[in-house]
Order: structure tokens, then sequence, then C-alpha cells
């Protein structure tokens, strides 16, 4: 594992863990609420395993939060306490790499910037499926920077090329596919609303 991933996972780690402790939830009730085993949940918790992001999206959905947001409020730099305005260098920005897939997220903006932007990239052959839970409170905005996108919105699928974007309505299970044979980079804009 790098070391740009290995701070990060301890941060998604200690994330999940203070979601979980602030709904006085137990692994158990936490399993129960996200179809993820306990004894994953456990190693997650300790940083001790990477969760996928599929795991991540059960879990995220488990909490109500989308995955975009538990990665940023993990991803938000240690010392970010002031929410300061400014530049963020490429090197200072940490990376989260998928273990099952390859997919790589950046978040470029910080934790107080009221809209969360992530750069993603999506490997050839990769295919990334998320609850319709993790879509519930969230408004979002998906656009496709390089390569084609195949995204599935509940039972409709859409081929999405450079420079084709998606807004996304109601909640619905959604997949992120790449059925070409060179890498997809795509952003995806969220922010929070009020109802699913």
């Amino acid at each position: 594992m790098s070391n740009i991933v290995d701070p990060l996972v301890e941060r998604i780690a200690a994330r999940v863990r203070t979601e979980r402790e602030r709904r006085r939830w137990t692994l158990a009730q936490l399993a129960d609420a996200s179809g993820v085993s306990q004894a994953m949940i456990s190693r997650i918790e300790r940083a001790e395993s990477s969760p996928t992001a599929v795991v991540l999206g059960k879990l995220s959905a488990a909490f109500q939060l989308s995955v975009a947001s538990l990665l940023a409020l993990a991803e938000g730099a240690p010392d970010d306490t002031e929410g300061a305005a400014g530049v963020r260098r490429l090197t200072d920005t940490a990376e989260w790499r998928d273990p099952a897939t390859g997919y790589r997220r950046r978040q470029i903006t910080g934790p107080r910037f009221p809209a969360e932007i992530a750069e993603i990239h999506l490997p050839a052959g990769a295919r990334v499926p998320y609850p319709a839970a993790a879509f519930a409170f969230v408004r979002q905005v998906v656009w496709v920077l390089d390569g084609r996108l195949t995204f599935h919105d509940g039972g409709t699928v859409h081929e999405l090329d450079a420079g084709d974007t998606i807004e996304l309505g109601e909640p619905a299970e959604r997949v992120f596919a790449n059925t070409t044979d060179s890498e997809c980079r795509y952003v995806v804009v969220l922010t929070r609303g009020t109802t699913p």
C-alpha cells in the first residue's frame, strides 16, 4: 500500500468508528443496518482493511450519508479546523483507492465548502454499485471528463461520453461502470438536500 493511501485508510477507519459511536450503535447494529459483517466493520475501524467502494456504499447508506460525504469527512486535512479558503495542491490531497476495482477518488473541495466535489478515475472493466440509500438527502451531478461511463440509474442505463453530465434525481440503486478498455475520469458534484 502506498504512503499516500495509508493515512487515508486510518482516517476512514476513524470516521466509520466516529459515525457509529455518534449513533450509539454497536458493531452488530451497524452490521444489521448496512449488510456488512461485524468482522469486516471491525477490521475497517482498526485500519486493518481498506474498504471497497461497495462496502463504503453500504456503510454510508446505513449512516444516511453519501459515499462522497463519508469520504470527504475522512479526507479532510487533519489540521483543517478553520476551514480556510485557498490553494489545495495536488501533492497535499489524499487519493483513496478501492482495493477491489482500482477505482481512485480524490476530494477536490475542503470539508467546509458547501458543495462536495470529487475527481474519480474508473479503470477499464470496473463496475461499482451503490444502494439507493447512499443517495438519500443529496443532490448530485456526474460530469464525464475523459473516456466513457456506463451509468445505471435504477432501471435506466445511460452511456455518457466526455463532456456529458447527468443530474441525479430521486434515490435509486446506481452503478458506475466502465465497459471500455481505457480509463474513465469523471467528477461528482454533491450538495446536501433536506429530503431524499
